[in-house]
Protein backbone atom coordinates (compact mmCIF):
# COMPACT_ATOMS: atom_id res chain seq x y z
CA UNK A 1 0.00 0.00 0.00
CA UNK A 2 1.06 3.18 -1.01
CA UNK A 3 2.30 5.59 1.97
CA UNK A 4 -0.14 8.59 2.78
CA UNK A 5 1.07 12.29 2.13
CA UNK A 6 -2.09 13.83 3.58
CA UNK A 7 -4.21 11.43 5.73
CA UNK A 8 -3.32 10.33 9.35
CA UNK A 9 -4.82 7.97 11.77
CA UNK A 10 -7.80 10.39 12.03
CA UNK A 11 -8.01 12.38 8.89
CA UNK A 12 -5.74 15.30 7.75
CA UNK A 13 -4.51 17.31 10.45
CA UNK A 14 -2.05 20.23 10.81
CA UNK A 15 -1.84 24.05 11.68
CA UNK A 16 -4.31 26.25 9.81
CA UNK A 17 -2.95 27.83 6.86
CA UNK A 18 0.02 25.57 6.91
CA UNK A 19 0.47 22.70 4.26
CA UNK A 20 -1.66 20.47 4.54
CA UNK A 21 -4.34 22.31 6.22
CA UNK A 22 -5.14 25.20 3.54
CA UNK A 23 -8.19 26.61 2.64
CA UNK A 24 -6.37 25.36 -1.50
CA UNK A 25 -6.42 21.46 -0.42
CA UNK A 26 -9.55 21.99 1.14
CA UNK A 27 -11.23 23.05 -1.85
CA UNK A 28 -9.26 20.48 -3.51
CA UNK A 29 -10.62 17.67 -0.79
CA UNK A 30 -14.00 18.98 -1.39
CA UNK A 31 -14.05 18.42 -5.25
CA UNK A 32 -11.97 15.32 -4.95
CA UNK A 33 -14.55 14.02 -2.25
CA UNK A 34 -17.74 14.81 -4.42
CA UNK A 35 -16.22 12.95 -7.39
CA UNK A 36 -15.49 9.77 -6.08
CA UNK A 37 -18.63 9.78 -4.20
CA UNK A 38 -20.52 10.66 -7.28
CA UNK A 39 -19.36 7.43 -9.28
CA UNK A 40 -21.62 5.73 -6.35
CA UNK A 41 -24.43 8.10 -5.71
CA UNK A 42 -28.32 7.38 -5.99
CA UNK A 43 -28.73 11.40 -6.16
CA UNK A 44 -28.56 13.37 -9.15
CA UNK A 45 -26.06 16.08 -7.21
CA UNK A 46 -24.14 14.24 -4.65
CA UNK A 47 -25.14 15.17 -0.78
CA UNK A 48 -22.35 15.96 1.49
CA UNK A 49 -22.88 16.88 4.97
CA UNK A 50 -20.31 19.39 6.41
CA UNK A 51 -19.62 19.90 10.07
CA UNK A 52 -17.37 21.76 12.27
CA UNK A 53 -16.31 22.35 15.81
CA UNK A 54 -15.74 26.09 16.84
CA UNK A 55 -12.04 26.83 15.87
CA UNK A 56 -11.51 29.78 14.27
CA UNK A 57 -10.56 28.71 11.45
CA UNK A 58 -13.35 26.27 10.41
CA UNK A 59 -14.65 29.77 8.81
CA UNK A 60 -12.48 29.13 6.45
CA UNK A 61 -12.11 25.14 6.02
CA UNK A 62 -15.58 25.20 5.73
CA UNK A 63 -16.41 27.71 3.01
CA UNK A 64 -13.56 26.28 1.03
CA UNK A 65 -14.39 22.56 1.45
CA UNK A 66 -18.09 23.67 0.33
CA UNK A 67 -16.68 25.74 -2.20
CA UNK A 68 -14.79 22.45 -4.01
CA UNK A 69 -18.22 20.20 -3.44
CA UNK A 70 -20.01 22.90 -5.40
CA UNK A 71 -17.40 23.18 -8.11
CA UNK A 72 -17.83 19.46 -8.87
CA UNK A 73 -21.49 18.79 -8.78
CA UNK A 74 -22.53 18.28 -5.22
CA UNK A 75 -25.16 19.57 -2.96
CA UNK A 76 -23.18 20.95 0.54
CA UNK A 77 -25.30 20.59 3.61
CA UNK A 78 -23.42 23.02 6.58
CA UNK A 79 -24.52 21.77 10.15
CA UNK A 80 -22.82 24.73 12.24
CA UNK A 81 -20.76 23.02 15.30
CA UNK A 82 -22.05 19.65 15.86
CA UNK A 83 -19.73 17.14 17.87
CA UNK A 84 -18.28 14.42 15.36
CA UNK A 85 -20.70 11.38 15.60
CA UNK A 86 -23.37 14.03 15.32
CA UNK A 87 -21.75 14.55 11.21
CA UNK A 88 -21.60 10.79 11.22
CA UNK A 89 -25.16 10.03 12.50
CA UNK A 90 -26.55 13.04 10.15
CA UNK A 91 -24.89 11.43 7.56
CA UNK A 92 -26.08 8.13 7.79
CA UNK A 93 -29.99 9.62 8.54
CA UNK A 94 -30.32 12.24 5.74
CA UNK A 95 -29.16 9.07 3.22
CA UNK A 96 -25.98 11.32 2.66
CA UNK A 97 -23.26 10.02 0.17
CA UNK A 98 -21.06 11.28 2.64
CA UNK A 99 -20.05 13.67 5.89
CA UNK A 100 -17.52 15.75 6.66
CA UNK A 101 -15.72 16.84 10.27
CA UNK A 102 -13.55 19.92 9.95
CA UNK A 103 -11.78 19.59 13.73
CA UNK A 104 -8.73 18.75 14.85
CA UNK A 105 -10.35 17.19 17.80
CA UNK A 106 -8.04 17.48 21.06
CA UNK A 107 -5.82 19.38 19.20
CA UNK A 108 -4.96 23.73 20.04
CA UNK A 109 -7.31 25.89 18.28
CA UNK A 110 -4.65 27.35 15.96
CA UNK A 111 -4.45 23.44 14.54
CA UNK A 112 -7.82 21.94 12.09
CA UNK A 113 -8.58 18.93 10.87
CA UNK A 114 -10.69 17.02 8.25
CA UNK A 115 -12.64 13.85 8.65
CA UNK A 116 -14.42 12.56 6.11
CA UNK A 117 -17.44 9.64 6.44
CA UNK A 118 -19.20 7.40 4.54
CA UNK A 119 -23.17 7.45 3.57
CA UNK A 120 -23.37 4.73 6.26
CA UNK A 121 -21.31 7.05 8.89
CA UNK A 122 -18.25 5.29 8.54
CA UNK A 123 -14.92 6.68 8.51
CA UNK A 124 -13.19 6.10 4.88
CA UNK A 125 -10.64 2.90 4.61
CA UNK A 126 -6.97 3.62 3.74
CA UNK A 127 -7.35 2.55 0.40
CA UNK A 128 -10.14 5.09 -0.20
CA UNK A 129 -8.20 8.09 1.35
CA UNK A 130 -5.09 7.26 -0.70
CA UNK A 131 -7.21 7.36 -4.18
CA UNK A 132 -8.31 10.84 -2.57
CA UNK A 133 -4.87 11.84 -1.84
CA UNK A 134 -4.08 10.61 -5.60
CA UNK A 135 -6.99 13.18 -6.82
CA UNK A 136 -6.04 15.87 -4.75
CA UNK A 137 -2.45 16.08 -5.67
CA UNK A 138 -3.39 15.56 -8.93
CA UNK A 139 -6.07 17.93 -10.03
CA UNK A 140 -6.16 16.87 -13.57
CA UNK A 141 -7.40 13.39 -12.56
CA UNK A 142 -11.33 15.38 -11.60
CA UNK A 143 -13.70 16.11 -14.82
CA UNK A 144 -14.36 19.71 -14.47
CA UNK A 145 -18.52 20.16 -13.88
CA UNK A 146 -19.31 23.27 -15.92
CA UNK A 147 -22.19 25.51 -16.17
CA UNK A 148 -26.20 23.89 -14.71
CA UNK A 149 -23.42 20.60 -13.33
CA UNK A 150 -22.18 23.08 -11.07
CA UNK A 151 -23.58 22.49 -7.14
CA UNK A 152 -25.08 24.42 -4.77
CA UNK A 153 -25.11 24.37 -0.94
CA UNK A 154 -27.24 25.69 2.25
CA UNK A 155 -27.22 25.58 5.85
CA UNK A 156 -29.72 23.08 7.75
CA UNK A 157 -30.63 24.51 11.28
CA UNK A 158 -32.62 21.65 13.05
CA UNK A 159 -29.39 18.70 13.07
CA UNK A 160 -28.96 19.67 16.47
CA UNK A 161 -32.05 18.81 17.68
CA UNK A 162 -32.26 15.36 15.53
CA UNK A 163 -29.07 14.40 17.69
CA UNK A 164 -29.87 14.77 20.91
CA UNK A 165 -32.87 12.74 19.66
CA UNK A 166 -30.69 9.83 18.62
CA UNK A 167 -28.07 10.01 21.66
CA UNK A 168 -30.74 9.73 23.94
CA UNK A 169 -31.93 6.56 22.63
CA UNK A 170 -28.78 4.82 23.97
CA UNK A 171 -30.18 5.63 27.77
CA UNK A 172 -32.24 2.36 28.38
CA UNK A 173 -36.57 3.41 29.12
CA UNK A 174 -35.99 1.88 32.67
CA UNK A 175 -33.76 5.07 34.08
CA UNK A 176 -33.56 8.86 33.41
CA UNK A 177 -31.09 10.65 34.68
CA UNK A 178 -33.43 12.68 37.42
CA UNK A 179 -32.26 13.61 40.70
CA UNK A 180 -28.50 13.46 39.49
CA UNK A 181 -26.43 16.67 39.66
CA UNK A 182 -24.14 16.57 36.51
CA UNK A 183 -21.22 18.98 35.48
CA UNK A 184 -20.86 18.88 32.09
CA UNK A 185 -17.46 20.44 30.20
CA UNK A 186 -18.03 20.91 26.58
CA UNK A 187 -14.08 22.06 25.98
CA UNK A 188 -15.21 25.35 23.93
CA UNK A 189 -15.93 22.69 21.26
CA UNK A 190 -18.19 21.25 19.31
CA UNK A 191 -20.29 20.30 22.15
CA UNK A 192 -20.70 22.92 24.00
CA UNK A 193 -24.16 23.32 23.55
CA UNK A 194 -25.34 20.16 22.36
CA UNK A 195 -24.38 18.28 25.87
CA UNK A 196 -25.95 19.77 28.02
CA UNK A 197 -28.78 19.74 26.48
CA UNK A 198 -29.08 16.56 26.19
CA UNK A 199 -28.25 15.69 29.75
CA UNK A 200 -30.95 18.35 31.08
CA UNK A 201 -33.79 16.83 28.53
CA UNK A 202 -33.47 13.74 30.74
CA UNK A 203 -33.81 15.52 33.92
CA UNK A 204 -30.29 15.90 35.51
CA UNK A 205 -29.25 18.76 36.96
CA UNK A 206 -26.36 20.85 35.17
CA UNK A 207 -23.80 22.52 36.30
CA UNK A 208 -22.13 23.80 32.35
CA UNK A 209 -18.27 24.67 32.18
CA UNK A 210 -16.38 24.91 28.87
CA UNK A 211 -19.65 26.10 26.99
CA UNK A 212 -18.17 29.84 25.82
CA UNK A 213 -16.21 29.31 22.58
CA UNK A 214 -14.85 32.20 21.13
CA UNK A 215 -12.40 30.74 18.12
CA UNK A 216 -9.06 30.15 20.15
CA UNK A 217 -10.15 28.83 23.58
CA UNK A 218 -11.24 25.28 22.52
CA UNK A 219 -9.70 22.69 24.65
CA UNK A 220 -7.92 25.29 26.78
CA UNK A 221 -7.66 24.08 30.25
CA UNK A 222 -11.33 22.70 30.06
CA UNK A 223 -12.36 19.39 28.50
CA UNK A 224 -11.44 15.76 28.30
CA UNK A 225 -7.32 17.15 28.08
CA UNK A 226 -7.78 19.23 31.38
CA UNK A 227 -9.95 17.22 33.52
CA UNK A 228 -8.64 18.80 36.31
CA UNK A 229 -10.92 21.59 36.01
CA UNK A 230 -13.93 19.71 35.85
CA UNK A 231 -13.11 18.08 39.08
CA UNK A 232 -12.54 20.91 41.02
CA UNK A 233 -16.33 21.88 39.66
CA UNK A 234 -17.40 18.62 40.31
CA UNK A 235 -16.02 19.20 44.53
CA UNK A 236 -17.48 23.02 44.82
CA UNK A 237 -21.23 22.17 43.45
CA UNK A 238 -20.97 18.25 45.18
CA UNK A 239 -22.36 16.84 42.02
CA UNK A 240 -22.89 13.50 41.43
CA UNK A 241 -19.90 12.89 38.42
CA UNK A 242 -18.09 15.39 35.61
CA UNK A 243 -18.66 14.93 32.11
CA UNK A 244 -15.59 15.94 29.97
CA UNK A 245 -15.65 15.95 25.81
CA UNK A 246 -12.88 16.72 23.83
CA UNK A 247 -13.01 19.50 21.04
CA UNK A 248 -14.89 17.65 18.34
CA UNK A 249 -17.36 15.51 21.06
CA UNK A 250 -15.82 11.69 20.37
CA UNK A 251 -14.39 11.21 23.44
CA UNK A 252 -15.09 11.33 27.62
CA UNK A 253 -12.72 11.76 30.47
CA UNK A 254 -15.51 10.73 33.28
CA UNK A 255 -14.84 12.60 37.17
CA UNK A 256 -16.32 10.82 40.03
CA UNK A 257 -18.45 12.35 43.00
CA UNK A 258 -14.62 12.57 45.05
CA UNK A 259 -13.15 14.85 41.98
CA UNK A 260 -11.27 11.60 41.06
CA UNK A 261 -10.57 11.63 37.42
CA UNK A 262 -11.64 7.59 36.19
CA UNK A 263 -9.27 6.10 33.75
CA UNK A 264 -10.28 5.47 30.29
CA UNK A 265 -9.34 1.76 30.11
CA UNK A 266 -11.35 1.45 33.60
CA UNK A 267 -14.14 2.76 31.89
CA UNK A 268 -13.77 -0.10 29.26
CA UNK A 269 -13.39 -2.78 31.56
CA UNK A 270 -16.53 -1.87 33.86
CA UNK A 271 -18.69 -1.58 30.72
CA UNK A 272 -17.10 -4.42 30.05
CA UNK A 273 -18.58 -6.28 32.90
CA UNK A 274 -22.08 -4.58 32.83
CA UNK A 275 -22.39 -5.96 28.74
CA UNK A 276 -21.24 -9.37 29.53
CA UNK A 277 -23.65 -9.65 32.50
CA UNK A 278 -26.51 -7.82 30.90
CA UNK A 279 -26.17 -9.73 27.26
CA UNK A 280 -25.58 -7.27 25.37
CA UNK A 281 -21.79 -8.36 24.34
CA UNK A 282 -23.09 -10.94 21.93
CA UNK A 283 -21.92 -14.80 21.78
CA UNK A 284 -18.50 -13.84 20.95
CA UNK A 285 -17.85 -11.47 24.27
CA UNK A 286 -15.42 -9.54 22.25
CA UNK A 287 -14.10 -6.17 23.57
CA UNK A 288 -11.63 -4.11 21.01
CA UNK A 289 -9.20 -2.20 22.60
CA UNK A 290 -5.62 -1.13 21.09
CA UNK A 291 -2.03 -1.64 21.32
CA UNK A 292 -2.23 1.01 23.80
CA UNK A 293 -4.41 -0.87 25.93
CA UNK A 294 -3.56 -1.60 29.73
CA UNK A 295 -2.51 -5.34 30.04
CA UNK A 296 -4.88 -5.03 33.48
CA UNK A 297 -7.94 -4.32 31.59
CA UNK A 298 -6.91 -7.32 29.33
CA UNK A 299 -6.59 -9.45 31.93
CA UNK A 300 -10.05 -8.08 33.71
CA UNK A 301 -11.77 -8.34 30.34
CA UNK A 302 -10.58 -12.29 30.02
CA UNK A 303 -11.88 -13.06 34.00
CA UNK A 304 -14.96 -11.99 33.52
CA UNK A 305 -14.84 -15.30 30.40
CA UNK A 306 -14.68 -12.29 27.48
CA UNK A 307 -12.09 -12.07 25.19
CA UNK A 308 -9.61 -9.33 23.77
CA UNK A 309 -8.32 -7.60 20.60
CA UNK A 310 -6.18 -5.42 20.06
CA UNK A 311 -6.01 -3.37 16.98
CA UNK A 312 -4.34 -0.27 15.96
CA UNK A 313 -4.28 3.23 17.59
CA UNK A 314 -7.00 5.26 16.19
CA UNK A 315 -11.12 4.74 16.61
CA UNK A 316 -11.42 3.48 12.76
CA UNK A 317 -9.49 0.60 13.10
CA UNK A 318 -11.70 -0.34 16.18
CA UNK A 319 -14.79 0.19 13.96
CA UNK A 320 -12.74 -2.25 10.79
CA UNK A 321 -12.38 -4.83 13.67
CA UNK A 322 -15.92 -4.38 14.97
CA UNK A 323 -17.46 -4.73 11.69
CA UNK A 324 -14.84 -7.76 11.17
CA UNK A 325 -15.61 -9.43 13.99
CA UNK A 326 -19.14 -8.58 14.52
CA UNK A 327 -18.03 -7.16 18.04
CA UNK A 328 -19.95 -4.06 19.11
CA UNK A 329 -17.91 -2.75 22.07
CA UNK A 330 -14.97 -1.35 22.28
CA UNK A 331 -12.19 1.80 23.20
CA UNK A 332 -8.95 3.34 23.53
CA UNK A 333 -7.73 4.51 26.98
CA UNK A 334 -8.05 8.34 25.97
CA UNK A 335 -11.53 7.95 26.26
CA UNK A 336 -12.71 7.40 22.63
CA UNK A 337 -15.24 4.42 23.33
CA UNK A 338 -17.63 3.20 20.74
CA UNK A 339 -21.01 0.94 21.21
CA UNK A 340 -21.41 -0.01 18.12
CA UNK A 341 -25.54 -0.50 18.38
CA UNK A 342 -25.46 2.92 19.19
CA UNK A 343 -23.06 4.77 16.64
CA UNK A 344 -20.58 4.35 14.10
CA UNK A 345 -18.02 6.12 15.89
CA UNK A 346 -16.59 7.30 19.47
CA UNK A 347 -19.07 9.74 21.42
CA UNK A 348 -18.64 11.12 24.48
CA UNK A 349 -22.10 11.96 25.01
CA UNK A 350 -23.49 8.29 24.45
CA UNK A 351 -20.57 6.73 26.19
CA UNK A 352 -21.31 8.81 29.41
CA UNK A 353 -25.03 8.06 29.25
CA UNK A 354 -24.04 4.40 29.22
CA UNK A 355 -21.79 4.39 31.92
CA UNK A 356 -24.50 6.11 33.90
CA UNK A 357 -26.48 3.29 33.52
CA UNK A 358 -24.24 0.79 34.43
CA UNK A 359 -24.40 2.54 37.63
CA UNK A 360 -27.90 2.65 37.59
CA UNK A 361 -28.11 -0.77 37.56
CA UNK A 362 -25.52 -2.19 39.55
CA UNK A 363 -27.01 0.97 41.94
CA UNK A 364 -22.89 1.38 43.16
CA UNK A 365 -21.07 4.65 42.78
CA UNK A 366 -18.38 4.96 40.06
CA UNK A 367 -15.75 4.50 42.83
CA UNK A 368 -17.20 1.47 43.74
CA UNK A 369 -16.98 -0.13 40.52
CA UNK A 370 -13.51 0.67 39.32
CA UNK A 371 -11.84 -0.31 42.00
CA UNK A 372 -12.48 -4.12 40.62
CA UNK A 373 -10.34 -2.91 37.22
CA UNK A 374 -6.85 -3.26 38.78
CA UNK A 375 -4.25 -1.90 36.26
CA UNK A 376 -0.30 -2.54 35.78
CA UNK A 377 1.51 0.41 36.08
CA UNK A 378 1.84 2.37 32.41
CA UNK A 379 3.48 5.23 31.30
CA UNK A 380 2.89 7.31 28.25
CA UNK A 381 5.03 9.85 27.34
CA UNK A 382 5.40 12.31 24.16
CA UNK A 383 8.65 13.92 22.24
CA UNK A 384 7.97 16.83 19.82
CA UNK A 385 9.95 15.72 17.20
CA UNK A 386 11.58 17.13 13.98
CA UNK A 387 10.50 14.51 11.95
CA UNK A 388 9.12 11.56 11.32
CA UNK A 389 12.24 9.01 11.09
CA UNK A 390 11.67 4.87 10.96
CA UNK A 391 12.40 4.36 14.68
CA UNK A 392 14.20 0.56 13.25
CA UNK A 393 17.10 2.83 11.20
CA UNK A 394 18.12 4.68 14.41
CA UNK A 395 21.18 2.70 15.62
CA UNK A 396 20.73 3.97 19.61
CA UNK A 397 17.33 3.94 20.07
CA UNK A 398 16.87 0.07 19.10
CA UNK A 399 20.05 -0.67 21.08
CA UNK A 400 17.93 1.35 24.56
CA UNK A 401 14.60 -0.54 23.41
CA UNK A 402 16.56 -3.95 23.33
CA UNK A 403 18.47 -2.96 27.00
CA UNK A 404 14.70 -1.68 28.46
CA UNK A 405 13.10 -5.45 26.88
CA UNK A 406 15.66 -6.91 28.71
CA UNK A 407 15.78 -5.22 31.72
CA UNK A 408 12.02 -6.29 32.03
CA UNK A 409 12.04 -9.51 30.22
CA UNK A 410 8.52 -10.89 29.96
CA UNK A 411 6.65 -8.75 33.16
CA UNK A 412 6.34 -5.62 30.81
CA UNK A 413 6.36 -4.27 27.32
CA UNK A 414 7.60 -1.23 25.29
CA UNK A 415 5.49 0.49 22.89
CA UNK A 416 7.08 3.23 20.36
CA UNK A 417 5.11 4.56 17.54
CA UNK A 418 3.99 8.26 16.19
CA UNK A 419 0.97 10.61 16.38
CA UNK A 420 -0.75 10.23 13.62
CA UNK A 421 -2.25 13.51 13.97
CA UNK A 422 1.24 15.51 15.65
CA UNK A 423 4.53 15.88 15.38
CA UNK A 424 5.06 13.37 18.40
CA UNK A 425 6.90 10.42 19.25
CA UNK A 426 4.79 8.40 21.89
CA UNK A 427 6.88 6.05 23.91
CA UNK A 428 4.67 3.97 26.66
CA UNK A 429 5.82 1.54 28.96
CA UNK A 430 3.94 -0.54 30.91
CA UNK A 431 5.06 -3.12 33.74
CA UNK A 432 3.83 -5.39 37.26
CA UNK A 433 7.00 -3.31 38.84
CA UNK A 434 6.59 0.47 38.42
CA UNK A 435 10.12 1.74 39.37
CA UNK A 436 11.11 -0.51 36.53
CA UNK A 437 8.24 1.21 34.34
CA UNK A 438 9.83 4.53 35.12
CA UNK A 439 13.09 3.66 34.64
CA UNK A 440 12.36 2.12 31.41
CA UNK A 441 10.77 4.97 30.25
CA UNK A 442 12.35 7.76 31.45
CA UNK A 443 15.95 5.59 29.40
CA UNK A 444 13.84 5.21 26.01
CA UNK A 445 12.73 9.57 26.49
CA UNK A 446 16.19 10.16 27.01
CA UNK A 447 17.22 8.87 23.57
CA UNK A 448 14.32 9.98 21.53
CA UNK A 449 15.10 13.54 22.79
CA UNK A 450 18.57 13.54 21.76
CA UNK A 451 18.43 11.62 18.40
CA UNK A 452 15.22 13.12 17.10
CA UNK A 453 13.40 15.42 19.36
CA UNK A 454 12.74 19.26 19.16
Amino acid sequence: MSKRKLFGTDGIRGRANVFPMTGEIAFSLGRAVTAHFQKYSKNKKPIIIIGKDTRLSCYMFEQAFSAGVCSQGGKAILTGPLPTPGVAFVTQSMRADAGVMISASHNAYYDNGIKIFDRTGHKLPDTVEIELENMVLNADLIPKKLDNELGNAKRLDEVVGRYIVKVKQALSDEYTLEGMRLVIDGANGAGYKVAPLAFEELGADIISIGNAPDGTNINKNVGALHPETCAEAVLKYRADLGICLDGDGDRVAIVDHKGRIVDGDKLIGIMAKFMIETGQLGSGKEVVGTVMSNFGLEKYVKSLGGTFFRSQVGDRYIVKRMLESKSVFGGEPSGHIIFKDYSTTGDGILAALKVIECLKYYNKTLEELTKEVTLVPQILKNIKVKEKKEFESIPSIVKVVKKVEDKLNDKGRVLLRYSGTENLARVMVEGEVEADVIWACDEIVDVVKTEIGI
